[in-house]
């Protein structure tokens, strides 16, 4: 039996983003973990952070096939016509698993908020946050990093699309 690894290696996806981060001179840092960080819960045990310090990356896609990232809160949801309202778009439509790979270069449950070409949307509330935690590259990685950093990294743009509550 294998004794735990205390200082997991990048998977290539977390390395993928490692490499990204560096080559944008984003001031943000990729962390790996041995177990998953793919749900809330799990990326709180991880990090030891609270469920509202996460935000989450909704991959959608256009009428015309583009791939637009919605970024919200991590307690918050995306109002779909808001979102393609401001695409100037129809509609939009969550992508697959095999489209958001596709698309991004990213698995599902681990994309991160930039490092692959993309119209970013991010929320407004997004940006009350000193730091966030998001997507790492894989399931076992997050990535902490400033709001402020992600929209000028990714060249996003801050508006409202989250989903008033019901």
């Amino acid at each position: 039996m294998m004794p735990e690894v205390t200082h997991p290696k990048p998977d290539e996806y977390a390395a993928k983003l490692q490499a990204a981060v560096k080559t944008l001179t984003a001031r943000a840092e990729v962390l790996i973990f041995s177990q998953s960080c793919h749900s809330v819960a799990e990326a709180c045990a991880a990090t030891g952070a609270r469920p509202e310090d996460f935000v989450k990356n909704i991959c959608l896609i256009t009428t015309e096939g583009s791939l637009v990232v919605a970024i919200v809160k991590g307690e918050d949801r995306v109002n779909y016509e808001l979102v393609a309202r401001t695409a100037g778009t129809r509609r939009v439509h969550p992508a697959s698993p095999e489209e958001i790979l596709e698309k991004t270069g990213f698995p599902c449950g681990g994309t991160p908020s930039f490092g692959y070409p993309a119209e970013v949307m991010i929320d407004l509330k997004v940006m009350e946050m000193d730091l966030v935690y998001t997507g790492g590259g894989s399931e076992n990685a997050l990535m902490r990093v400033s709001p402020a950093e992600i929209l000028r990294v990714s060249g996003g743009r801050l508006v409202s699309i989250r989903k008033a509550v019901e």
